[in-house]
């Protein structure tokens, strides 16, 4: 399919990768779900703030987290049209609402999103970007009855079992495939002397009912390489940080939350530093150079 988003360069990059960074916008033209703060209708507009302050920044990439839509196939369209409006280049991460459709069309929403396969690297300014798919051990993102989702249902299963505090059928997992993928891409980055920096739609640390359901196996992982720079993710709406070692793990907070208020962000990332320039109700966050704990910043 033709890709609906456009790239055109922005002259005069400054320093360091820029990244304006949007999560879970939820688009869909339904009434608002005032009970969990969600105005599904208004993030069309909340997403084209965003992309007006994004047009009038030198961005490298604008990253959208995952959960494009809330539910109905129907709404892909509006907020691709939206994110096309945006002079930068657009790279999509699926999350697991973008997957609330009929169940034949949900194999097309990687297509949809214009993704070159459902995890993949690319490098960009010296930073190697690995996009993983948290969705690919799932029983939303799968065919009913198909083995991969009957899998899936076995380790939802077990970790209700165990009473895991992720134990929802909203989160999902990465197969151990693509952990080894990701593992070979880190070593790969290691002896290209590139630091690399991992988007997915799930948290990963601190844990919460949110994470990856083998979330704590992938961060332990990432923790560790030394090619591993930041984890940025969307899902959980409240947003978060945690440091594991000396890696920062970043949740953003959900633009479709709040009648009123939006959320989303620019970061900065070279491989000494990361700087998150919040809006809305996105914290802002800055790792200083020197090592120190990273703290957030409340404007």
């Amino acid at each position: 399919m033709e890709n609906p988003l456009p790239h055109q360069a922005s002259p005069g990059k400054s320093p360091g990768l820029r990244l304006g960074i949007i999560a879970d916008p939820q688009y869909a033209d339904l009434p608002p779900d005032a009970g969990m703060n969600r105005y599904y209708h208004k993030s069309l507009d909340k997403m084209r703030e965003a992309i007006e302050l994004f047009n009038s920044r030198n961005l490298d990439l604008v990253i959208l987290l995952g959960d494009l839509i809330d539910r109905g196939e129907q709404h892909f369209q509006p907020a691709l049209d939206v994110l096309a409006t945006c002079r930068h280049e657009c790279l999509l991460l699926p999350g697991n609402h973008d997957f609330a459709i009929a169940p034949q069309l949900r194999q097309g929403v990687y297509a949809r999103f214009a993704m070159p396969a459902r995890y993949y690297s690319r490098s960009l300014q010296g930073i190697r970007l690995l996009v993983t798919d948290g969705c690919e051990v799932s029983t939303f993102a799968t065919q009913p009855g198909s083995a991969r989702q009957e899998a899936a249902r076995r380790l939802l299963g077990r970790l209700r079992a165990e009473r895991a505090l992720n134990a929802h059928d909203w989160n999902a997992a990465m197969s151990e495939s693509q952990i080894e993928w990701l593992k070979r891409q880190l070593d790969e980055a290691g002896r290209a002397g590139e630091k690399a920096l991992v988007l997915g739609h799930y948290p990963l640390h601190p844990f919460t009912d949110h994470c990856l359901w083998n979330g704590k196996e992938v961060a332990a992982m990432l923790a560790a390489h030394p090619a591993a720079l930041a984890h940025f993710s969307g899902h959980d709406h409240r947003g978060g940080y945690g440091q594991l070692g000396t890696m920062p793990f970043i949740t953003f907070c959900g633009m479709v939350d709040g009648e009123a208020e939006t959320a989303f962000a620019i970061a900065t990332v070279t491989a000494q530093a990361l700087t998150i320039e919040g809006f809305g109700r996105q914290p802002s966050l800055q790792l200083p150079q020197n090592g120190a704990p990273a703290n957030f910043m409340t404007e």
